[in-house]
């Protein structure tokens, strides 16, 4: 996709034309640095041999984030900067990706497109589900989906949660018109946001909340709903109530065909998270695995 020449810092993200990749020249534009400091960079850079990167941190012009963030440009990895953009800095995934905990989800990742998204093409939805509220599910979720737009699959969040949905809140969406609406037939594909700042991630939030969300939620509207928004994205992940609350995410675990069972370290109870295990089963879904949730 060719860009302009000039930057674009809408949502924080910033974008150069592919032509213009140098780091000095990204980091300029995007008004880390100055012009005459990186004059002082070349000099130093030619004089002794070193990096650009190497150069700017031994002038203390530039920190290991700058060089991180500008290599991250190069390479078309879109992560967010603090403070620019209107998604919640609690996402790790969008805002430093190079941390441990952002490995950890690549890592399960790429379990999951090994032994789910991947082992049939008709995979792909994955239901997010846990036993009790905040266990980190949807934490889970959203991360999860970002790594996977970061991998450059259109990736869809659906936050099928109505009965205490947090994703708008996450992305800064509009939460007016939603999943609900759409299984009433009141809202259509407009429903569906993209996160400007985060290529290839959209999100359908969960919309103003039903009187009967298990109802809509069992209707085959919603399966036929999945099916189509199979056609058109690559990845669904689909955030749901704590299982506690109500069936609603065995309903949900059920038409995606798959569930990732998210559990808390020192707080979920092993009793709880087998039984949501085999209602899963028994609706033959598949249980993909399951997460032990730190934060």
């Amino acid at each position: 996709m060719k860009m302009d020449n000039v930057v674009s810092a809408s949502g924080g993200y910033v974008s150069l034309k592919r032509g213009d990749r140098s780091i000095g020249a990204i980091l300029i534009d995007s008004g880390r640095l100055k012009a005459e400091e990186a004059e002082s960079i070349l000099r130093l850079q030619r004089e002794q041999g070193l990096r650009f990167g190497d150069a700017a941190m031994q002038l203390g012009l530039l920190t290991k984030e700058d060089i991180d963030f500008a290599i991250a440009r190069q390479f078309d990895y879109p992560y967010l900067l603090r403070g620019q953009s209107a998604v919640s800095e609690d996402l790790i995934a969008a805002y430093s990706p190079f941390t441990p905990q952002v490995e950890a989800l690549r890592a399960l990742r790429s379990q999951l497109m090994l032994r789910w998204f991947d082992a049939d093409a008709e995979h792909k939805a994955l239901a997010i589900i846990s036993a009790e509220r905040n266990e980190g599910r949807s934490f889970i979720a959203a991360n999860l989906a970002i790594v996977f737009s970061q991998l450059g699959e259109h990736t869809l969040l659906v936050d099928a949660d109505m009965r205490n949905p947090s994703q708008h809140k996450a992305f800064g969406l509009d939460n007016r018109a939603g999943l609900s609406a759409v299984l009433t037939g009141r809202g259509g594909p407009e429903t569906i946001q993209r996160v400007p700042a985060l290529r290839d991630l959209s999100v359908l939030p969960a919309g103003v909340q039903p009187p009967n969300p298990s109802e809509l939620l069992a209707r085959p509207d919603f399966a036929q709903l999945l099916k189509q928004l199979a056609k058109e994205f690559d990845i669904l992940i689909l955030d749901t109530p704590a299982a506690s609350d109500s069936a609603d995410a065995q309903t949900v675990t059920m038409r995606a065909g798959g569930g990732l069972i998210v559990a808390r370290r020192n707080a979920s109870r092993a009793g709880r998270v087998r039984g949501i295990a085999e209602h899963a089963i028994q609706t033959n879904a598949t249980i993909v695995g399951t997460v032990l949730n730190d934060f």
